[in-house]
């Protein structure tokens, strides 16, 4: 723990290493985050009424390559990003933990019932109380804490807000109460059990084990206990290409919807399950295709079908664009970014919800993306689809066109240009 007086000393405006890792070189950026962290530590101090604390920040990520491949145990290529959510956290002494996020109530969890409840699902109570259980049964220690936290990383955008949440949970804790014993593997693994057995939602593993891990990394959930994590050496700057993210909007959470996004992996599973398997990654392409008039006599719908040939072309295809990064080959990367995007629409269908089919803000942001970018760069759907975000690879002499394309219809600040950051969920230390 450190006095916060001595933190905004160490972090001199933002004219230090670890800031440059985290937010880049531009120095106008730079003084907005330490000005950021400068806040949310007399915040702190004014709710808690303590100023020994540790910062900590975990960013968001965006997926690359492999949609909807993670919790089906495929294979997944993703990056952290430069949004974060960053905290300022100290032990409290107490069997209570207080946070204070800006922007929503203050709530407080008791790390003695661990029960999940019901009512409590969708809450970040919920993850916080899973994330506790789970570090205690893996044989952590666990105790009361108070924590502002700040986030950057947008509800909804597809850069994974929650997961997000989630690693900086398990890091506060084991940084406070452990030492920082935890592995970022780990520290993912329990986000996703928390996430699927206290927030009531059936996620993959990508999500937070990319804003545990950091950097560009390929993942293979084969063995989903045991992930194996992979760093892809190469170097996106270096290309003249900007990663852009568009918030577009759109996406509900009435349950017809959130009905519509849990049918993926559900249908998915039950095509392997025909097959005898419990995951598609445990069947073939061919497999399926030779099983599709026994899975149509046995009512697996056409939709559970397509999304099974979805899952093996993207599956395969991340081994694929791992292999076309490492030899430098950017432009059948991007090639397969486009491909990718088009399995998604037409097979996996998760570009609009169709409880709500007459909002189709992701189709309509991929028709004007391709617009832009055909034969020069790469767009796709990002993250869960159904509302969200897109993603596009785009050359810098097309950026100023493309962002007045989309925000012309999305609204100013809708584009993020972003880059891979090496740092996961980290505690800092200045």
């Amino acid at each position: 723990m450190t006095k916060i007086n001595s933190l905004i000393e160490k972090i001199n405006g933002g004219a230090n290493a670890l800031f440059h890792e985290l937010y880049g070189t531009d120095t106008v950026v730079l003084k907005e985050q330490a000005d950021r962290y400068a806040d949310l530590m007399s915040d702190f101090e004014k709710t808690f009424g303590a100023d020994d604390v540790a910062l900590f920040s975990s960013p968001g990520r965006t997926e690359i390559g492999g949609n909807h491949t993670d919790h089906n145990y495929g294979r997944v290529l993703a990056g952290a990003v430069n949004l974060d959510n960053i905290a300022v956290a100290a032990p409290n002494g107490t069997n209570t933990v207080r946070i204070k996020s800006a922007g929503y109530p203050e709530f407080q969890v008791e790390l003695s019932d661990f029960q999940p409840v019901e009512a409590d699902f969708y809450t970040s109570t919920s993850i916080v109380k899973g994330i506790a259980a789970k570090m205690q049964d893996n044989g952590y220690a666990i105790g009361g804490f108070d924590a502002c936290i700040e986030g950057r990383v947008p509800k909804g955008s597809g850069l994974s807000s929650s997961a997000s949440f989630e690693v900086l949970i398990g890091s506060i804790i084991s940084e406070l109460f452990n030492d920082g014993k935890m592995g970022a593997v780990e520290n993912a693994i329990i986000g996703q059990w928390s996430e699927n057995n206290y927030f009531g939602k059936p996620c993959g593993l990508m999500d937070q084990t990319a804003c545990a891990c950091g950097g560009l990394i390929t993942i293979d959930f084969k063995d989903p206990s045991k992930p194996i994590v992979k760093e892809v050496d190469f170097d996106f700057v270096s290309t003249g290409f900007a990663l852009v993210i568009t918030d577009v909007g759109g996406g509900h959470d009435d349950p017809a919807s959130q009905q519509e996004y849990a049918s993926l992996p559900t249908e998915m599973k039950s095509v392997a399950a025909e097959m005898g398997a419990t995951v598609l990654r445990e069947v073939t392409l061919e497999q399926i295709v030779e099983k599709i008039p026994e899975l149509r006599k046995n009512n697996i719908s056409d939709r559970a079908i397509l999304r099974s040939y979805h899952f093996q072309g993207d599956n395969a295809r991340v081994v694929k664009q791992v292999e076309a990064l490492e030899n430098n080959d950017f432009q059948s990367f991007l090639g397969m970014v486009v491909e990718s995007g088009y399995s998604s629409y037409m097979y996996n269908q998760n570009i609009f919800d169709v409880v709500h089919k007459d909002e189709q803000v992701v189709s309509l942001a991929l028709a004007l993306s391709e617009m832009v970018l055909k034969g020069y760069g790469a767009w796709r759907v990002h993250g869960g689809g159904f509302g969200g975000t897109i993603q596009a690879f785009v050359p810098q002499d097309k950026l100023e066109e493309y962002v007045k394309t989309l925000e012309h219809v999305y609204g100013e600040g809708k584009c993020h240009k972003l880059f891979i950051r090496a740092k996961g969920s980290v505690k800092l230390d200045l």
